[in-house]
C-alpha cells in the first residue's frame, strides 16, 4: 500500500483533535511534510461547511435529515477535492479528525437509522484504519467543562453517545472496516503512545513511529 487514510474518532473531550495534530507532526518529521495531510470533518472549506458550523453552534436549527444530508454533502466534496487527490501520490498519509463514523453516531436520529445514514455516505472513501479514542463519560465531561462554557450541539449525553459509538463500531466491523480502540483516559503522552503502538501494529511498515517522551 502506497498511501494510508487514518481516521481518529472519539467523544468530545477524548483529545482526538490534539492527538491528530501531534500524530500528523510526527509523521511529517518521518515522511516529509509533503507526504502528510491533517484534515477534519465537518470540513469548513468544503460544501456546506460553514452552514454545518452554524448548526453545531446552535445558531440555526434544522431537521435530522437535513443535517445528515449536509454532512454527507460536505464529506463528498471533501473526498473529491481534498482526500482523493492527496492520496494519489506515493507514500501519502491523511490523518482525519472525525469521518463517517461520527455521522453514523450523531445523525442516526429523528427517524433516520444507521443504515439510512450509511446509504447517504456510500460514496465516501473507506478509511484504511479508524482509531476510536475511548474515554469514560466522566472524563469527557470533566475535560469539556474545563475547555469552554458554551457547548456546541452534541457536547453532552456522554454515556449515551459512548454506547452509540460502541454499537456503530460493531456495525462497521461487520462490514469489514478495520477499527481499533485506544484507551484515551490517560495523559496526552500516554494516549499518543497508545495510538503509535496501534499504528505500528496495524499500518504499513513505512509508517512506523518511535514512541515519544514529551
Amino acid at each position: 500500500m502506497t498511501h494510508f487514510f487514518l481516521v481518529l474518532e472519539g467523544l468530545d473531550g477524548s483529545g482526538k483533535t490534539e492527538i491528530a495534530r501531534r500524530l500528523a507532526a510526527l509523521l511529517s518529521e518521518t515522511l516529509g511534510a509533503d507526504h502528510v495531510l491533517l484534515t477534519y470533518e465537518p470540513h469548513n472549506p468544503s460544501a456546506a461547511g460553514e452552514y454545518i458550523r452554524d448548526v453545531l453552534g446552535k445558531r440555526i436549527t434544522i431537521s435530522a435529515r437535513t443535517q445528515a444530508l449536509a454532512f454527507a454533502l460536505n464529506r463528498a466534496d471533501h473526498n473529491e477535492r481534498v482526500i482523493t487527490p492527496f492520496l494519489s501520490g506515493d507514500q501519502r498519509v491523511i490523518v482525519c479528525d472525525r469521518y463517517v463514523m461520527s455521522s453514523l453516531v450523531y445523525q442516526s436520529t429523528g427517524g433516520l437509522s444507521v443504515e439510512d445514514v450509511m446509504e447517504l455516505n456510500q460514496s465516501a472513501r473507506s478509511p484504511d484504519l479508524t482509531l476510536f479514542l475511548d474515554t469514560r463519560p466522566e472524563i469527557s465531561e470533566q475535560r469539556i467543562g474545563k475547555r469552554q462554557d458554551h457547548r456546541e450541539l452534541f457536547e453532552d449525553r456522554f454515556a449515551e453517545t459512548r454506547a452509540k459509538y460502541q454499537q456503530v463500531i460493531e456495525y462497521l466491523r461487520g462490514r469489514g472496516e478495520p477499527i481499533e480502540i485506544v484507551d484515551a483516559n490517560g495523559t496526552l503522552i500516554e494516549v499518543l503512545n497508545g495510538v503509535i503502538e496501534v499504528l505500528n501494529r496495524c499500518a504499513p511498515d513505512w509508517l512506523s513511529l518511535e514512541k515519544v517522551e514529551s
